[in-house]
């Protein structure tokens, strides 16, 4: 299959395809006419470059992946360099979800402090009048 028709089959675009090609994650053979050509391994290849980059992951993140499925295995993951992005993903994830679990136990403090007293009229002083 040409470019065009792998990109409309895998809901991405020529050039996000030249660029995976640019940095080594799509191999492109060409035709005699210089056209790029594709098969359905190269369809696994995006598919997976796509569903793992819809996940979080980095581009440089799925080239495990890549490398996995070229060895020839069935899944993209079953190969430990990308067991070991997962774990790496999956603390980086952890971290910040601890990150945002603080700031939202500081302002759950910050709102009970502020319920304690019923609010006032705000007022604005400007110079030495009241507004």
């Amino acid at each position: 299959m040409r470019i065009g028709e792998l990109a409309a089959r895998t809901g991405t675009t020529t050039r996000a395809l030249r660029f995976y090609e640019s940095q080594g994650l799509l191999d492109a053979r060409r035709a005699s006419n210089g056209y790029r050509e594709y098969d359905e391994d190269d369809y696994r290849l995006v598919n997976e470059i796509l569903t793992l980059q819809a996940v979080g992951l980095s581009l440089e993140d799925t080239r495990p992946f890549v490398e996995c499925l070229r060895a020839g295995h069935e899944s993209g993951d079953s190969c430990a360099d990308s067991i070991e992005v997962y774990q790496r993903k999956l603390a980086e994830v952890d971290a910040c979800l601890a990150r945002l679990n603080e700031a939202r136990d500081s302002l759950l403090a910050k709102l009970a402090g502020a319920l304690k007293t019923p609010p006032g009229p705000c007022v604005v002083i400007q110079g030495n009048e009241e507004t």
